[in-house]
């Protein structure tokens, strides 16, 4: 677990002018083989000069007006504003205004050290105007934005996987649907009371807290989560959440690599109902 409070910030990129970062996860985490996970800081008239990365990227915008230069056009980026890097894909960072810029950023493949974080410089990307983000405009099909209003449970839509049962609702972000191949990012919410029994998953997952009080137990260990702490959990870990606050919980999610298509989830309570029914002698016969 880490926490924002005690976050020890670095120098960024050697082409980026400006630029800090938190790795709060990645190679130095145990268990930690696909995913790097930071926070990134842009100070006013900050920038990040045009390149490249052998990874894939992902950002959430948590506080400022960044602005992002790509192949495809620039992009002039709000809080709530999320978008995809891919593999190969030239890119900028800028941040025109008089208050620190400030993402959160999911790697992977994670980098390697030694490679100046795999990131390369190109040549200068074209000129032109910032666009606001806009999911119906084709110019902006890697990019979105997502408020906390979105997570309604009222508010379903075909993005928004809704467990009623258990009073959680997830929303994708950066999946398939932008492009990414191999990483996720999405925004989780809890009602009240809201509860995710014990299970684990065949692939990494980092947890950033953004709102409200959680109990969370990883491999039978519990702590006590709020805004600005970040948690991970690796392949095999077996971890759970309960909302423990009096309002919502609200959490940012990222999954590496992307995970299959069945058998994503491995519920303790679903195998120890087959050990129960075993050990009854019922072998599952009616």
């Amino acid at each position: 677990m880490k926490r924002l409070a005690d976050a020890a910030f670095e120098a960024g990129w050697r082409a980026g002018r400006g630029l800090t970062r938190w790795p709060a996860i990645g190679e130095h985490t145990p268990g930690a083989v696909h995913t790097e996970f930071e926070v990134c800081v842009l100070e006013p008239g900050g920038s990040v000069e045009p390149a490249v990365q052998s990874f894939e990227e992902c950002f959430f915008i948590l506080e400022g007006t960044p602005q992002l230069r790509t192949e495809s056009g620039g992009f002039a980026l709000h809080v709530g504003d999320y978008g995809l890097i891919p593999v190969g894909s030239p890119h900028a960072w800028h941040n025109p205004s008089a208050e620190p810029a400030r993402w959160a950023a999911m790697r992977s493949p994670q980098p390697r050290a030694g490679h100046d974080f795999d990131t390369y410089s190109v040549p200068p990307l074209p000129d032109g105007p910032f666009l606001a983000v806009d999911p119906r405009d084709p110019r902006t099909r890697r990019l979105g934005h997502i408020e906390p209003s979105n997570m309604d449970a009222r508010s379903v839509s075909m993005n928004t996987a809704l467990l009623v049962y258990s009073g959680i609702a997830v929303k994708m972000m950066v999946d398939t649907n932008l492009g990414a191949q191999l990483n996720t990012m999405f925004m989780v919410h809890y009602e009240p009371e809201g509860v995710a029994g014990a299970h684990d998953h065949p692939f990494e997952e980092t947890y950033m807290f953004l709102e409200g009080e959680a109990e969370a137990v990883f491999d039978d260990q519990t702590y006590r989560l709020g805004p600005g702490d970040i948690a991970f959990a690796g392949v095999g870990c077996v971890h759970g959440f309960r909302n423990v606050g009096e309002g919502p919980l609200r959490w940012l999610e990222t999954q590496a690599p992307q995970p299959p298509a069945r058998h994503s989830y491995r519920f303790v309570r679903d195998w120890a109902y087959l050990s129960s029914i075993m050990q009854l002698g019922y072998a599952g016969e009616r």
